[in-house]
């Protein structure tokens, strides 16, 4: 229990307090006290004969300035600095710390902009050219699961190729243009969403080859092959792709059977 007694000595009297009492009027918990015993912010008074430690006048104004110093920002690594210091100098290192502060502000309004980015849509971890491209891809009826799995694949590729994520977004964008391209996303979505059978798949699997063989006849295979030359992370693409729908896989061995292997980087099956 907390207790406080006079002290006499050397004609004198001395508040003694107990370390919960030390705590009550510094507007602290104990576990503060003794962790600023801990870090050497407060000196640690050796126990009296009953073995408690005691605290005086002295031990309160230090500790009221820790805490006081430590609610307006301060770390607690420059707190013993500060308590030493001159009036220059605690003017100029609290100048610092109120720059360093102001940096941090500026550091959480950013974060905070970030987060309200992820709360509205896709922008968080995403270019804007490949936002504004899933944006397009709803506006065409692409279904939400598979637009959700581009994203979350572009997410991959933007983070990979950095540099090359804007002309990609360009060609995709442009190949919305084609009706056949967002024929094929609409029959997708009707497939995802149970209202089509495999004969509607199958079609899927022909529209698709037939867009391959004329991207390959322009040359834009092989193009977009050496782009994605990371066998690596094209595995891993592709097994992300298998995952997100059983479709996928099916829709995999259809365009196998019509010549073509792959589903990131597509490539003519051996005979």
């Amino acid at each position: 229990m907390g207790r406080s007694y006079v002290r006499a000595g050397s004609g004198s009297l001395s508040t003694v307090l107990s370390i919960s009492q030390l705590a009550a009027y510094a507007g602290v918990t104990v576990r503060a006290v003794r962790h600023y015993h801990q870090v050497g912010l407060l000196p640690e008074p050796a126990r009296d004969g009953s073995g408690y430690r005691t605290y005086g006048a002295t031990d309160v104004v230090r500790l009221i300035r820790i805490r006081t110093l430590a609610e307006a920002g301060v770390p607690l690594a420059r707190v013993q600095a500060l308590l030493e210091a001159d009036p220059d100098e605690f003017a100029q290192a609290v100048d610092q710390i109120d720059a360093d502060l102001r940096a941090e502000i500026r550091r959480l309004q950013r974060n905070r902009t970030r987060i309200a980015m992820l709360a509205s849509g896709e922008s968080l971890a995403l270019p804007q050219a490949v936002v504004d491209y899933l944006a397009r891809l709803r506006a065409v009826g692409a279904p939400e699961l598979a637009v959700e799995g581009e994203r979350d694949a572009w997410i991959l590729v933007a983070a990979r190729w950095p540099d090359q994520i804007e002309e990609m977004m360009v060609e995709k964008t442009r190949q919305l243009d084609d009706p056949r391209v967002v024929r094929f996303y609409r029959v997708m979505g009707a497939l995802v969403a149970g209202d089509a059978d495999d004969d509607v798949l199958s079609d899927a699997a022909d529209l698709l080859v037939e867009m391959i063989e004329e991207a390959a006849a322009r040359g834009e295979l092989d193009q977009f092959n050496d782009d994605f030359a990371d066998n690596a992370f094209v595995a891993m693409l592709d097994q992300y792709a298998l995952e997100s729908h059983p479709l996928v896989e099916r829709l995999q061995e259809l365009v196998r059977e019509r010549g073509w292997t792959g589903w990131t980087r597509l490539e003519r099956a051996p005979r």
